[in-house]
């Protein structure tokens, strides 16, 4: 039998609309199960406090549970890797830090690419860090600073967190916009580098706001500036690095993505429950006593921050000669 031309039309148009009425049901319907958040450090950090902080808020917007799991290791390559393996539906979330952008150009050989391989969904906040230095150190201002590291070129200890940190660029960066040459020592944790800082075996440290604040607070470390474009909330009086060095900006980034072909309409779901989060004065509140400062925005808006800022560390890693540890 011949079908009319005008009813096979329809035929076919009503077939093609199918697969995109089950998309928006799906996402209307979504979730319908627990969600993973993978994060690539372990428990206890700044980082993974800020996922459970969010994934507890996203968990009671969502009505399903946002359970955070911890994949600490090869620089968070290990998590990043699980969530571009896992299947492409919005149940598994990749917390995403400056780390993920350090490590495409740190490393020579991943099992993924970062840009192609996960999808952006939202920005989440940019971390402060902070220039400290122990307070046996004379100098007071960045500027002083500059001109005494001068004065013994390689004989200052500049610790980090570990190679390819948001602690270790910010001071690679400082490194290459003034000239200025260090002993970089890369240790496996804030911790344990805060203590070398503390105990004057290390003279300066780019370290994050959480990690240093209460010994700046109580003298007994030295802040000399902090590393965002403007200066932070949690530390008012405590000029810019930028202010001395222009153009130096060194924050962390944080944000979530998930595996490429994720559903738009899931995405999109996604990136409007972040954003209401982010607009939450209470939540605002927590995160700005975590050093923060909220980044509202689009999928696109944050993948077009994540290009430029690999594109940005890429060119620190390479001035630097750093290895994966």
């Amino acid at each position: 039998m011949k079908l009319p031309r005008r009813r096979f039309l329809q035929l076919v148009a009503g077939g093609a609309a199918l697969p995109a009425a089950s998309r928006v049901a799906w996402a209307h319907a979504y979730p319908s199960r627990p969600i993973r958040w993978m994060v690539g450090f372990a428990p206890g950090g700044a980082t993974d406090i800020l996922a459970r902080l969010i994934g507890q808020w996203l968990s009671e917007r969502l009505g399903q549970s946002v359970v955070i799991e911890n994949r600490p290791g090869a620089g968070s390559n290990i998590a990043t890797e699980a969530v571009v393996n896992a299947p492409a539906d919005g149940y598994t979330l990749l917390l995403i830090s400056t780390a993920q952008t350090v490590n495409a150009t740190l490393y020579e050989k991943l099992n993924y690419n970062f840009l192609r391989d996960i999808a952006p969904v939202a920005s989440l906040t940019r971390e402060p860090n902070v220039m400290v230095v122990n307070p046996s150190v004379p100098a007071k201002t960045v500027p002083e600073f500059i001109a005494y590291a001068k004065t013994m070129p390689g004989k200052l200890n500049m610790a980090s967190s570990g190679i390819g940190t948001s602690v270790h660029v910010g001071g690679e960066l400082f490194k290459m916009m003034t000239g200025v040459n260090m002993q970089h020592v890369p240790y496996r944790g804030a911790a344990p580098a805060i203590t070398d800082l503390l105990s004057g075996q290390m003279q300066v440290m780019f370290a994050t706001v959480s990690s240093s604040i209460e010994y700046v607070r109580t003298g007994k470390l030295r802040a000399l500036g902090v590393t965002t474009a403007a200066r932070t909330p949690a530390m008012p009086d405590t000029p810019t690095v930028g202010d001395f060095v222009p153009g130096y900006e060194a924050s962390a980034l944080l944000g979530v993505g998930v595996p490429r072909n994720t559903p738009a309409e899931i995405i999109e779901r996604l990136n409007k429950e972040f954003n209401a989060g982010l607009a939450d004065p209470k939540m605002k509140a927590k995160l700005a006593d975590l050093g923060g400062v909220v980044l509202p925005g689009s999928p696109a808006s944050f993948g077009r921050l994540l290009a430029e800022e690999t594109e940005k560390w890429a060119e620190v890693v390479k001035f630097s000669g750093a290895k994966p540890e």
